[in-house]
């Protein structure tokens, strides 16, 4: 079984700061927990933020400088701080998960957290 579990969501006014965590695990025992991907109300997925084991990260221009992404390579984790959060930013963020298996490659999405910031 292969769990990506995400955490964290919430509403906040603007400018201010959530926090998102997402773990993955399971019997593959490679699962990595990459990045996040948001999806705004009728629009399509976009990525946020993707990151390496070995630490390189990669933002979408909207919200570089704001948001700051991170992992736990000991926990299986990724996080997701993000300041000065704006309308714009309310979507539902999803975190993604890849793995080999022999050699396929697999990915695995959370079942998404929302975040919503008022005016």
């Amino acid at each position: 079984q292969v769990q990506v579990v995400e955490s964290g969501g919430g509403l906040v006014q603007a400018g201010g700061s959530l926090r998102l965590s997402c773990a993955a695990s399971g019997s593959t025992g490679s699962i990595n927990p990459i990045g996040w991907y948001r999806q705004p109300l009728g629009k399509q997925r976009e990525l946020v933020a993707t990151i390496t084991s070995d630490g390189w990260t990669d933002y979408a221009d909207s919200v570089k400088g704001r948001f700051t992404i991170s992992r736990d390579n000991a926990k299986n984790t990724v996080h997701l701080q993000m300041n000065s959060l704006k309308p714009e930013d309310t979507a539902v963020y999803y975190c993604k998960a890849d793995w080999y298996y022999g050699s396929t490659y697999y990915i695995r999405w959370g079942q998404g957290t929302q975040v919503t910031v008022s005016s």
